[in-house]
């Protein structure tokens, strides 16, 4: 007669990173499905193949492992490179393609990581801190390098004077609406391609922020 096989257990020989990994990225799966308030662990566990008390020898509560989230976000390869790419355009007082980056990466990063763009998306919706620790973590310090290069191409005459966190948020406003509508909530016709989004949004941007004497 054959031998029987508990059925959690081959999924238990997993080595303790790929375990912990795996259960990140099925718990971001989940999350997104059904947010924090309605996401338990035994549904993590179940769609994981494992126990609840692998969960817990990895993460001691729910809340441990939906913080976990950041670090796999913030370890997101590709990250460290567009920053570069950013920093590039900052240095050569590229204007128009410094705000084409940022529109780019904004479409890109909803395209391609929708599942924890809607784990946020909770995560604000229901109050949890995530959402907080997030924009702490990773978006403001990006957000004030952004602001304080824009402060300065206006010192020196390049750009209106208008506030730069305005500035900030009707780049980020464009970007974000397009992509929500066609990745998140998947209205995939939204009349033009994601190519004329960028272009059009950059355009929009420089014709409204340039001083008239760079026009």
């Amino acid at each position: 007669m054959a031998p029987t096989h508990h059925p959690f257990e081959a999924s238990a020989r997993l080595p303790a990173d790929e375990r912990r990994r795996q259960l990140i990225e099925v718990a971001i799966d989940v999350f997104s499905k059904r947010g924090f308030s309605g996401a338990t662990t035994k549904e993590i566990a179940a769609a994981a193949g494992v126990t609840e008390a692998i969960i817990f020898r990895h993460f001691a509560t729910k809340t441990q492992l939906y913080t976990a989230i950041l670090d796999h976000r913030r370890l997101h390869p590709g990250g460290n490179e567009w920053l570069v790419g950013i920093k590039t355009h900052m240095d050569q007082n590229d204007d128009e393609g410094l705000i084409r980056s940022l529109i780019a990466k904004i479409i890109h990063v909803i395209r391609e990581d929708s599942k924890f763009e809607r784990v946020l998306l909770y995560a604000a919706l229901e109050g949890h801190e995530l959402a907080a620790m997030y924009h702490e973590q990773f978006a403001h310090p990006i957000r004030d390098m952004l602001r304080d290069y824009i402060a300065r191409r206006q010192r020196e005459g390049v750009l209106c004077n208008l506030n730069p966190n305005a500035i900030l948020a009707a780049i980020a406003g464009m970007a974000q609406q397009y992509a929500t509508h066609t990745h998140l909530c998947q209205y995939k016709d939204a009349g033009f391609s994601e190519e004329e989004a960028i272009e059009t949004f950059t355009h929009i941007m420089m014709a409204g922020i340039r001083t008239e004497k760079t026009q």
